[in-house]
Parts: structure tokens; sequence; C-alpha cells
């Protein structure tokens, strides 16, 4: 028996009647894009999250750069980000004619340090993007700190964190915009490509509503080039669906998360790989459960081998990627990021994983190991 990395059809069986009526109402409704499906998913999610203003987006990656354009982000700028995350977040900031500034991130928790961005803030940053990467928030106070010292937007890249939250703030709240992806792997899973932008500021909702539709305030009235970056019918419908669901399905991503944690120190692991830290005052939904593992590569094959699916997040950091070798990073720069690169794996963890699938991932990291 494989114990897959991820199983979408899982989640689909488990919400398949609620989901099929939402979808065939909008195939009713022929409302596609923009249509009453959207307007309704915008105002639970707002809800949900407990902002606002949460505006459909066509994906995370338009998210980001649609977030980033609202604060007129351009040619001159500079955006300050980490080099350990998905691609898209610095392309963002590319596609606008801006310059990434990456700066390391902590060791323990593999988020963005605050200090290390102290360090390379300068007269041209334009924005912090800070990533809640794999689940956990960043230290919301640590920059605020730093935006207010130098008069700086934030834009959170929450793209993998919905539910999560710091303190008061849940993630995508905090900063004076946020973005999410509701990429078929996420949480909260589109069927398809979608994404969300929220903000509590009436003006910035108003430039990404815009910059989403075209640049339009109204049809065929165009007060500057936006793109099309709208949120259709049909995704929207599914995630309505799937957000009643959310709460449940992160608690038990937390509650597997625990039992990998107990099962792990159970059988002597905790010396042989670094679990996940979590901070006292944040709750981590755990988008990726992940471990850093010596001889990683060779562990995986091990688990391969037993029909154990494992993934990496995320292989070569950002400012080692060809495309951005003009940036002028070499091998070295963020050694936290490059170490992180070369240890992390994620194991399988969904809300519909069974305890006895987990227990022979566990076996499997114990046998090699042991």
């Amino acid at each position: 028996m494989r114990v897959p990395f991820l199983d979408l059809a899982r989640e689909y069986r488990s919400v398949a009647a609620e989901l099929e009526a939402a979808v065939l109402g909008v195939l009713r409704d022929q409302q596609y894009v923009l249509g009453p499906a959207v307007a309704s998913f915008e105002e639970e999610v707002a809800r949900f999250l407990g902002v606002g203003h949460a505006l459909g987006v066509s994906s995370g990656s338009d998210a980001v750069l649609l977030a980033l354009a609202a604060l007129d982000v351009g040619p001159g700028d500079q955006v300050v980000t980490t080099p350990f995350t998905f691609f898209a977040t610095a392309a963002a900031i590319v596609r606008l004619g801006a310059e990434p500034v990456f700066a390391d991130i902590c060791g323990d928790d593999f988020l963005l340090d605050p200090e290390q961005v102290a360090r390379v803030v300068g007269e041209r940053t334009r924005a912090l993007l800070p990533v809640h990467l794999y689940g956990q928030c960043v230290d919301f106070d640590a920059f605020d700190e730093i935006a207010r010292r130098h008069r700086t937007a934030i834009v959170e890249d929450a793209a993998q964190a919905i539910g999560a939250r710091r303190g008061r703030f849940a993630a995508g709240t905090w900063g004076d915009l946020g973005c999410f992806s509701f990429y078929p792997t996420k949480n909260l899973a589109a069927c398809g490509e979608a994404g969300l932008v929220t903000t509590a500021d009436d003006r910035l909702a108003a430039r990404v509503r815009r910059l989403r539709d075209q640049g339009a305030e109204r049809r065929y009235a165009h007060l500057e080039v936006g793109w099309n970056a709208r949120l259709d019918g049909v995704q929207a419908a599914a995630l309505s669906v799937k957000l009643g669901h959310l709460d449940a399905w992160n608690r038990r991503r937390a509650e597997l998360a625990a039992r990998y944690d107990e099962s792990i120190r159970g059988v002597g692991l905790s010396d042989a790989v670094t679990l996940p830290a979590a901070t006292g005052d944040s709750t981590h939904v755990f988008h990726q459960y992940v471990l850093r593992a010596p001889r990683r590569d060779a562990l995986r094959a091990h688990l391969e081998a037993r029909g154990v699916g494992t993934a990496v997040h995320y292989p070569t950091p950002l400012h080692l990627q060809p495309c951005f070798a003009s940036l002028g990073y070499r091998e070295g720069d963020f050694p936290e990021a490059e170490r992180a690169a070369a240890e992390v794996v994620c194991l399988p963890i969904f809300p519909q994983l069974t305890e006895c699938e987990q227990d022979r991932v566990v076996a499997g990291i114990a046998g090699f190991y042991g």
C-alpha cells in the first residue's frame, strides 16, 4: 500500500455532494466571471479572516503582483523578501520593474529573519514582503517596527497560511495587503487556479479591484492599465464550500503534526532529524510538515522505495536561480536558506491521511536512520 504525499481525490470525496451542487449552480446561473458566486465568497472569506476587504483574483501569483502594483511598486524601487520560498514571490517584484532584495531566514522555522531584513532595508525600499511559509506566520511585531522606522509598506505572502494566526492577527490581515493562493494543493484549494488579496484600506481595495479588471472603474472606462486577473464563479463556488470545512481541516492537520512529533520522538529519531519549530503565540496550519534531515536525498529514495511519497520545498534558493543572476548574489550569501534547501523534506500531511499511513511514514524514517 502506497502512502501518497497528497491525495486530492480523498478531499473531493469528502465534500463531493456539496461541491457538485455549488458548481452546478454556477453552470445554471451562467454568471462565470465576477458574478454572485464570487461576491458571496469574498464576503464569506472576509468574515472568516476578520478583514475589511477580500478580493478574489485569478491566482496566488497574481495576488502578489496586484498587491505590489496597488502600492505603485515599480522601476527604481526595491522590495525585501526571502530567498527561501516559491518563485512567484520574487517574480512579481521583477515583473513590475522593481528589484527584489533578499534577506536570510531564521534557522529554526525557515521564516524571513527580521534582523537580516533590517540590515538590507534602504532608501529605495518600497515594501517588505515576508512569506508565512509552510503555514506559520512571521514575527509581526518585529516587522512592524522595521516598517515604521523606514516608512515602508508590508505585503504579506500568506499563500500557504490561510487560517494561521499570530497574536491577535490572522495571516493576511496584519500588513497593508495580504495575498493568498488557492492552488489545488493548498489548505483551501480551488479546482484550478485562484487567489485572493486582502486589505483593511478602502483605497487599496478599490485599486486592486480596478487592477484585476483591466484597470476599469466600470465597463469601458479604463483609468489605468491593469490585468485580466479576475476570479471566476466556478472556482468561487467551490471555495465557498471548502471554506466551511477549513477550520476542521486545519485542526486535523495540527493533530497529525502533533502525532508526527510524538511518533518521531517515540522511536528515538529526535536526534536524527529536526522537528518543525512553532512559536508559542502562533497557530500553525501545517500546509507542510517539514523536517530537517541529514542525507535528505538518500532518505527520500529510501521512503520512495517503500511506497512513501515526500517532497522538497524548495531545493534551490531564489538567489541562486539562473533568472536572478543579474542581481549579483552568490552561493554563500544566505547560508540559512542554502542549508534549508539542502536539508528540508516534507512528509505527507493532509486532513484525510490515516494514522496507519502516518505510522508507515515514521517506520520508514526509522528504518533509514536505524
